[in-house]
């Protein structure tokens, strides 16, 4: 950020949000970002109408929050109607982010995941619309998912929706996880319906340390009305000097993030922010071309989505995504590789965020780096890990064993020289037997 800006975060870090009586300021601040964002999204509010919404601790808390109240009003509505409310759902894809799992776990709401598939990436609205029930809270639409920065279709999810719901007389709603594109498709994609014009998108979240521009611990929870927040979800203290309403997780935190935001509104305003995100697309269509040019890559973003470039090895057989990532660390990048979530955990890949702060220049080497990877790679036609036999195990001889049939056993006679000197291999065999246990990227 901007040094203008650093220098109001230290200024306000003794500032605490939460004691609105002593820093009116700040809760002016972020009443207006509250105001800003909504409109961005669409947000169906008159003039001089303020919009509904709070500053969160990032979109895990927002998530959060959104939940609680279309928990709330699916149990009030239940109750008023002389049904059992105990087994509340939401209908997500399997792509969600983690905090969603969090959700689920430590408020006991189902998550029903409509599985993907390896030529689909993400929750198909036809499928979530079926598992949608009476005890469905809501459907959960992702703005940017964090596989492939895909978009999911939320236009059609409404549509679909809104018919199940004339059969049935329910009225399941829609949240938009926007936490990766909330910053991005307005800027971008302003013909891209997705947020409140539609009229079963009741709230969304999206995070302000991503395209937001500001540092990492800021969100935003947008309702589309007053009507969406229940009251009793909002409590209203006095003890620090006058009457406070206030809905989050936490109590006190740091005014500076929200200072923060404000102040990236109103110095980029819409044209500055259109004129990064323009250029934060320009660079990920430029990677995604220069690795396609390689011939050795499928690119698995889309064109219209979060600017990053998500993308697997056609030729599997010597190497795979994982070799590539940590030889890649060599070079000083981090570039993480990942399986897709379920049902399409075969397909491996690697993704490259694109930022506001990644420059063309930037972007010409990291094509330069993973070509010379992949050439280092190529060119290791052995791949072989040597082992050391102790006395113990043969009289110092030396043995060679393909990568791929390396047994657990094995692993414990690598001597720590040969580990570094063959650290792709043993890294390939330690994936081999590591990665049964994992859960997917998070």
């Amino acid at each position: 950020m901007e040094p203008e800006c650093d220098k109001l975060i230290l200024e306000s870090l003794n500032k605490n949000y939460i004691d609105m009586d002593e820093y009116p300021v700040t809760t002016e601040l972020q009443d207006r970002c509250v105001n800003m964002i909504a409109r961005l999204f669409n947000a169906p509010h008159k003039d001089g109408e303020n919009a509904i919404g709070v500053g969160t601790v990032g979109s895990s808390e927002a998530i959060m929050l959104a939940g609680l109240a279309f928990k709330k009003k699916w149990q009030n509505r239940r109750n008023a109607e002389g049904k059992p409310f105990d087994k509340p759902n939401i209908v997500t894809g399997a792509n969600v982010q983690v905090c969603w799992e969090k959700f689920g776990r430590y408020f006991e709401v189902e998550l029903k995941a409509v599985k993907l598939r390896e030529d689909y990436n993400v929750m198909d609205p036809h499928k979530a619309v079926e598992m949608v029930d009476e005890n469905t809270i809501c459907v959960c639409a992702i703005l940017g998912s964090t596989y492939n920065g895909e978009f999911e279709d939320v236009k059609l999810l409404n549509d679909l929706l809104l018919s199940k719901n004339r059969e049935t007389g329910w009225d399941t709603a829609i949240h938009v996880d926007a936490a990766s594109g909330g910053f991005v498709a307005p800027f971008i994609y302003p013909e891209l319906v997705w947020d409140f014009r539609l009229p079963l998108v009741r709230s969304i979240n999206v995070s302000g340390h991503k395209y937001g521009l500001v540092y990492a611990g800021i969100g935003w929870q947008i309702w589309r009305s007053k009507q969406d927040l229940p009251e009793e979800l909002v409590f209203h203290i006095n003890y620090l000097g006058a009457d406070q309403p206030t809905f989050t997780l936490n109590f006190s935190r740091g005014a500076s993030h929200i200072i923060a935001q404000y102040y990236q509104l109103i110095r980029l305003g819409f044209q500055g922010y259109k004129e990064i995100i323009n250029n934060c697309r320009a660079n990920a269509e430029f990677l995604a071309l220069k690795l396609k040019d390689t011939g050795k890559f499928n690119i698995l973003s889309k064109d219209i989505g979060v600017p990053l470039v998500a993308f697997s090895l056609k030729d599997k057989s010597k190497y795979d995504e994982y070799q590539v990532a940590d030889q890649m660390q060599k070079h000083g990048w981090i570039l993480p590789a990942y399986t897709m979530a379920p049902d399409a955990q075969n397909v491996s890949l690697l993704r490259a965020v694109i930022r506001e702060d990644f420059t063309r220049t930037l972007a010409e080497r990291l094509v330069n780096d993973i070509q010379q990877v992949v050439e280092h790679l190529d060119s290791s036609t052995s791949h072989l890990v040597k082992e050391e036999v102790t006395q113990k195990h043969g009289g110092g001889k030396f043995m060679q064993k393909e990568g791929n049939g390396i047994s657990k056993e094995d692993l414990q006679h690598v001597s720590v020289f040969d580990e570094l000197l063959h650290a792709s291999n043993v890294f390939r065999v330690w994936k081999k037997h590591a990665l049964d246990k994992t859960n997917g990227v998070c």
